[in-house]
């Protein structure tokens, strides 16, 4: 995988975006701000998932009212999400937020503008600027609006790239005569590849961290592939220094994928057990979607290191697709092979499997907390295990594939 493109640094209540950090996961609560109780609890069982930013939205002023509350009760840093009213954000600013999303486009006083940045340099406040799809093509000027849209139905998509480049070269010129220059950019689109391009266009032009995402990503069933086909392309390329994938569910769902997402590619390590299982084929011989599913719960609730864990329908292809795995068994007709970390431990019945694969997963994770054992990570060699019988017509037959 190509370098992280560097960036410059900004510090967003103590978590780093940019630079040499990590890339940052960020969210948004889905409930309204004002209502303090549920909000801080949104925000707590999303820093819980993995989220180390979220933003909430302030459209009112009941809304920066309720941040003097909510920030301290915060386990991270907080992101006021703010449009149109230029005075939300010095409420925010003025309750402490730690970081401001703003679109000048959207505040039509250039003073009102200066006014937000002018608060954040002294405060040390990063802002976020965005020049998504959804807000770039001017509203309220008709005639603007006229010509951009005609300009922009002779080739949609290199139209609306130049134009999203024009608009945060204008943004920006406003920050640069203000000598401010702790911002975060965002250029959001609902078309995936669309986003690939204007990131790549605006990495190869600016210094600036870069916040990813996909807007309008729609449900988690069909989100995800649009959110993961454009962040994992730009991320793969060294492009981006936080995310945020957006769906149309419980926020807690984009924190859980794009958590998985950054560990897949390496730039987050793991903190809880990863489950790897085969695909379904003719010759599994057990309940192999009931045990992965058992198997992933019992993980979730009772493993708090990031033990690898393999469970594998049958011997083909199990001993080199889970291999590393600290734990795996293989499953055949009526029974299942366990390993630890490559060591054949025991065979036991269908009806064990769970139980006794849970208690290997225990007993090497104890093992690990005591310094007893240590986790892998893709060095444990697995060979593998005799066929287990297989029965057609009361017959045993060979494991086809061996």
């Amino acid at each position: 995988m190509p370098p992280r493109r560097k960036t410059r640094q900004v510090n967003v209540g103590g978590v780093p975006i940019g630079g040499d950090a990590p890339v940052a996961l960020q969210t948004m609560t889905a409930g309204y701000t004002y209502e303090i109780d549920k909000c801080i609890a949104e925000i707590q069982k999303l820093a819980r998932a993995g989220a180390d930013l979220v933003r909430v939205a302030v459209p009112d002023k009941v809304d920066t009212e309720a941040l003097k509350h909510i920030i301290p009760a915060s386990p991270v840093p907080i992101v006021a999400d703010v449009h149109f009213h230029f005075q939300r954000a010095l409420e925010a600013i003025e309750a402490g937020v730690h970081k401001i999303r703003l679109n000048p486009g959207n505040i039509q006083d250039r003073a009102q503008v200066n006014r937000v940045i002018a608060a954040c340099k002294e405060r040390g406040i990063p802002i976020r600027v965005g020049v998504n799809e959804g807000g770039i093509v001017e509203r309220k000027d008709k005639d603007q609006r006229a010509a951009e849209k005609a300009t922009l139905a002779r080739d949609y998509r290199a139209n609306l790239i130049k134009l999203m480049l024009d608009k945060l070269d204008e943004y920006l010129r406003i920050f640069d005569e203000n000598n401010f220059h702790d911002v975060v950019i965002s250029a959001k689109s609902i078309d995936p590849l669309l986003v690939i391009d204007v990131y790549t266009a605006i990495s190869a032009k600016y210094d600036y961290p870069l916040h990813l995402g996909v807007t309008h990503a729609g449900p988690p069933e069909t989100g995800r592939i649009r959110s993961i086909s454009a962040l994992g392309t730009l991320l793969a390329n060294g492009i981006g220094d936080t995310i945020r994938i957006s769906y149309a569910a419980d926020p807690v769902h984009e924190v859980e994928d794009g958590k998985e997402l950054l560990c897949c590619l390496g730039l987050r390590r793991r903190t809880e057990p990863e489950l790897i299982a085969c695909p379904t084929c003719g010759r599994i011989e057990v309940d192999l979607f009931k045990l992965v599913t058992d198997v992933r719960h019992k993980l979730a609730t009772e493993i708090d290191i990031p033990v690898k864990v393999a469970v594998m329908g049958c011997v083909v292809n199990g001993p080199g697709e889970c291999e590393g795995a600290d734990v795996a068994i293989f499953a055949g007709k009526g029974k299942g092979i366990i390993y630890v970390q490559g060591e054949q431990r025991r065979t036991v019945p269908e009806n064990q499997m769970l139980d006794a694969l849970l208690g290997e997963c225990r007993e090497f994770a104890e093992r690990v907390k005591r310094g007893e054992a240590q986790l892998k990570g893709g060095d444990v060699e697995i060979k593998p295990p005799d066929p287990l019988p297989r029965k057609h017509g009361g017959v045993a037959l060979p494991v086809v594939g061996k």
